[in-house]
């Protein structure tokens, strides 16, 4: 090979590491829940952010306790979640910048169409008191998601120690909340839902919404910058022009205009203040 020749393949190399280099420094990884994938949101919103940004977004869908811990090992940049309280931890722990709400939507109570505990248009605490001491089947998450943490609040808001409780009507699955939805279909049992994944669930068989319209059972979502302080790996730029984005006007628009079958599945209420 000429020197030339050469010369211009090495050129060539070191420009296609250049573009690849490029193309990875102009990505960033959202931990955030099954329900923001399962529900197809992230499916509809990162296509309208990437042609906004040339920023892809890679999305590790976990529980929120899990996506939580992700960020903390600063396998993260930015999480999307739905716990509050976890949430907040995680800041006091100095693993997160700020945190703004995003958008909400609710949780609902699933079950057999028969309703063979009959609890159909009951409050939601009497509806799982009804549940435990009739034994009906009931499906939990048991993976320390915001869903999770949502049913264990439920459970003790009702009066009952569901660790002491449970029996084999109560199947802990560690599972997201398609699969949960899934074993509840095959079970004929009752599970609590975010309301964006039944709208999107395919597989109902005989289940349908039994309960709902309880303000216990509002459901907020939040986002945070990783803190870079602790993992200067953070891609601190790209991550915050995703927060910044999705609590825009622009971000809160595209969250109001997803739907399926022309239901709205979230609500956007982000705040320009964050926590």
């Amino acid at each position: 090979m000429s020197f030339r020749l050469a010369s211009l393949a090495l050129a060539f190399s070191i420009t296609a590491l250049v573009s690849v280099a490029s193309a990875e420094e102009r990505s960033i990884v959202v931990a955030s829940t099954t329900s923001t994938q399962d529900s197809g949101l992230f499916g509809y919103l990162l296509p309208i952010f990437k042609a906004k940004t040339g920023i892809e977004v890679k999305v590790i869908a976990q529980g929120t306790g899990q996506a939580l811990d992700t960020a903390r090992r600063g396998d993260a940049d930015v999480v999307f979640v739905h716990a509050k309280a976890q949430e907040e931890k995680f800041l006091a722990e100095g693993f997160g910048v700020k945190r703004f709400d995003v958008m909400y939507n609710d949780f609902v109570l699933i079950g057999p169409n028969s309703d063979p505990a009959g609890v159909k248009g009951k409050d939601i605490e009497t509806a799982l008191k009804t549940i435990q001491a009739k034994g009906a089947p009931f499906v939990s998450r048991g993976d320390r998601s915001g869903t999770h943490s949502a049913e264990l609040a439920l459970w003790r808001q009702a009066g009952i120690d569901i660790a002491a409780s449970k029996g084999p009507w109560y199947r802990e699955i560690g599972q997201g909340m398609g699969a949960a939805l899934n074993t509840a279909a095959a079970m004929n049992g009752y599970v609590l839902s975010d309301r964006g994944t039944w709208l999107s669930f395919k597989n109902r068989g005989d289940l349908d919404i039994l309960v709902q319209g309880d303000k216990r059972l509002f459901n907020q979502y939040g986002v945070m910058l990783v803190n870079p302080a602790k993992h200067p790996t953070v891609k601190q730029k790209l991550g915050q022009a995703f927060v910044d984005w999705i609590i825009s006007p622009e971000g809160q628009a595209a969250i109001a205009g997803y739907k399926i079958d022309g239901k709205q599945l979230f609500f956007p209420d982000a705040e320009k203040k964050g926590s």
